[in-house]
């Protein structure tokens, strides 16, 4: 990875955080830079806004882009997208910071190898979508899907970066700034002619870029943007086996659907277009798998991709499709101005009128036309032996293919078919019911007609297709868990919800068949078997019982036994016996969950307050003096009636900070 060292941010600190190592890239809206992050001492890539884009009417619409695109990406979790951890602005300088991502791009790749094996191509091919899949589900799409835009790490993980072009797909109606952003190799026919895009027009994208993995070139190509763009438009993107012979049906008809010109002819979303690249795949050899085509020789032409039309972003404006002089324009086969929404179809400049041939002079002498009479009749007299030859003996002969070989192993068959000198070919397909390794049909059909020189095309059972279960499934919500199962082409049933007391609601919980029968991470199971996610609903519901009135213990055990917490407070009560339940929160009959907590108050009986001394008081003033705190007063004379009237004794005694219960009775002994 080339670095520049002159830099004038090389060792700058940017915001007092990210120190600025050295430069990684440079586009048309900002340069990328590695720097270090000082606070959790962690390698960043730093995204720096051109200053000079922030200037100007326009300034504004700029740094909202670039704000856009953090925005869009920190939006997105999944490891094949390039994670945007900050964003801000360091004096007039807007930035983001993201993952850093040691290794290569797709387009160093391609530059390395040309071709890429079909495998390896649909591998990667299949990695970019499921990556493309979470930012399709979260509402975003990409709209710069290119090489460039694909980074390979040094484990050869795959991850999409740069979603400065994307946008909420219910914010995408049409381009209004009169600029169409993306690279023009790899932009849908929407997006040129109208301004408008959402999933689909990703999926072309990628459609285009599995393309130029396996044929070193993308479809359309032209010595100018506008050429590049005009037949996105107006031509479809050709199959792979116009180039490269060899390459399955199968793949020619994956590569024209994600690139049908018309959307709605097109997968739904990144995710769709995922199952198609799997079900292509799943019907291809190993052979097949490894070819892969000769990359294209050089032939001078131009391919209309990064840094073509404005800047190393490859971003066409639409004043550089419009402002072309009338040579080039009619060179291109436009004859209107061509402007967003809008493209004409060529127009072919009459040529010179075609020169008349001259017609030879008649040959009149009757000998020579009797010598070529008798020629012809030679002719096709040879001619009628040599075809009857041909079509009752010779290669244009015919034979009926057996009726034996369905049924029998794959050698077996090959056996017969040699035997009356028929070629063969192998395909393979997945079949519920034919074991491996024996034909489940043959084409042509039994009984038809092949020549004898021809070749019968065995489809040969690779058994019921087995499915992976993914790992990590319990423990993850049932959103994560459910995508996770569909990615992989697992049926999910409707999942079982079950009250758990520890387990937080949505929480998968256990992964079964619909036996019952639980399923391990890594377990193979068959493609028709439909997964059952356990899934945790929460703690139960339970109706609080009452307790009020009732003893402390009966009240803590009715409501453990529903499975509620209880909390216990005591305070003093003069109505409610010491030891019994004075009050309950939540209240009887209210709706709660097990393990809610549940308050109750405990009496402690009347309060203490300090009993007055009263010895050597008048009865009377002692009565009131003991009413007044709160006692009951009983007046004993154990010596008899005196007229003094005088307190000599109290239980019990006062003073002395003596307290007893509110409301219990003192007694006073007179004399």
């Amino acid at each position: 990875m080339t670095t520049v060292t002159t830099d004038p941010l090389v060792g700058r600190l940017v915001d007092g955080r990210y120190e600025v190592v050295s430069r990684i890239a440079r586009g048309g809206m900002a340069t990328v830079y590695l720097a270090n992050d000082r606070r959790l001492d962690r390698r960043v890539a730093v995204k720096i806004m051109h200053p000079h884009l922030a200037e100007g009417t326009s300034g504004a619409d700029f740094v909202a882009r670039f704000r856009r695109e953090a925005r869009a990406a920190a939006r997105l979790t999944h490891p094949g997208l390039v994670a945007v951890y900050d964003q801000g602005l360091d004096g007039d300088t807007s930035y983001l910071t993201m993952e850093y991502v040691a290794g290569s791009n797709l387009r160093r790749v391609l530059l390395t190898e040309g071709t890429l094996p079909l495998g390896q191509a649909l591998d990667l091919l299949a990695d970019m979508l499921d990556a493309l899949a979470a930012a399709h589900r979260a509402g975003l799409v990409h709209r710069d899907v290119k090489p460039e835009n694909v980074l390979i790490d040094t484990d050869g993980r795959v991850k999409l970066t740069d979603f400065g072009l994307a946008r909420a797909v219910n914010e995408v109606t049409s381009t209004t700034t009169g600029t169409l952003l993306g690279t023009v190799a790899y932009l849908s026919p929407e997006l040129i002619s109208t301004g408008t895009c959402d999933a689909r027009s990703d999926v072309y994208s990628l459609g285009v870029l599995a393309y130029e993995m396996l044929l070193g070139t993308v479809p359309h190509v032209g010595s100018a943007p506008i050429q590049v763009a005009f037949q996105h438009v107006n031509n479809d993107v050709p199959a792979p086996s116009q180039s490269a012979p060899w390459i399955p049906a199968e793949i020619d008809d994956l590569v024209c659907a994600l690139t049908a010109r018309d959307p709605a002819d097109r997968p739904v979303d990144a995710g769709a277009a995922l199952s198609l690249v799997r079900r292509a795949r799943a019907g291809l050899s190993p052979a097949d798998l490894g070819r892969r085509a000769t990359p294209p020789a050089a032939d001078g032409r131009v391919i209309a991709t990064a840094g073509t039309a404005s800047g190393s972003d490859g971003l066409v404006p639409t004043a550089s499709l419009t402002a072309l002089s009338a040579q080039d324009r009619e060179a291109a086969g436009l004859t209107e101005p061509l402007s967003v929404g809008h493209l004409t179809p060529p127009t072919t400049r009459p040529g010179p009128a075609p020169r008349p041939r001259p017609v030879p002079a008649r040959r009149r002498r009757g000998t020579r036309a009797v010598v070529w009479t008798l020629v012809v009749l030679a002719v096709l007299a040879a001619g009628g032996g040599g075809a009857a030859w041909w079509f009752t003996s010779g290669p244009g002969a015919f034979t009926t293919v057996p009726p034996d070989l369905t049924g029998v192993p794959q050698a077996e068959a090959e056996s017969d078919l040699e035997a009356i000198e028929l070629g063969h070919s192998v395909e393979g397909r997945y079949d519920d019911d034919v074991p491996a390794g024996e034909v489940v049909a043959t084409v042509p059909a039994a009984g038809e007609a092949v020549r004898k020189d021809g070749d019968v095309r065995l489809v040969v059972s690779q058994g019921v297709r087995m499915l992976t279960v993914p790992g990590d499934l319990v423990g993850s919500t049932q959103v994560v868990a459910t995508t996770a199962l569909e990615g992989a082409d697992i049926v999910v049933a409707e999942p079982r919800a079950t009250a758990d007391d520890a387990v937080p609601a949505g929480e998968v919980m256990a992964v079964s068949d619909g036996d019952g029968e639980s399923l391990e991470a890594g377990a193979e199971i068959p493609h028709d078997t439909a997964v059952v996610l356990t899934v945790s609903s929460g703690p139960a519901p339970v109706v609080v019982p009452q307790v009020t009135g009732s003893e402390k213990g009966d009240a803590v055990a009715a409501l453990e036994d529903e499975g509620l917490v209880v909390d216990v407070t005591e305070e003093h009560s003069e109505d409610v016996a010491a030891g019994r339940v004075i009050s309950q929160d939540p209240g009887q009959g209210t709706d709660a969950h097990r393990t809610d907590p549940v308050t109750i108050v405990i009496s402690l009986g009347p309060p203490l307050v300090e009993v007055p001394d009263t010895y050597g008081q008048n009865v009377r003033s002692a009565e009131k003096a003991l009413k007044d705190a709160g006692f009951e007063v009983e007046v004993r004379h154990p010596q008899g009636i005196s007229p003094l009237n005088i307190v000599y004794a109290q239980d019990p005694p006062g003073g002395d900070d003596e307290t007893a219960p509110k409301g219990s009775t003192i007694v006073i002994n007179v004399f």
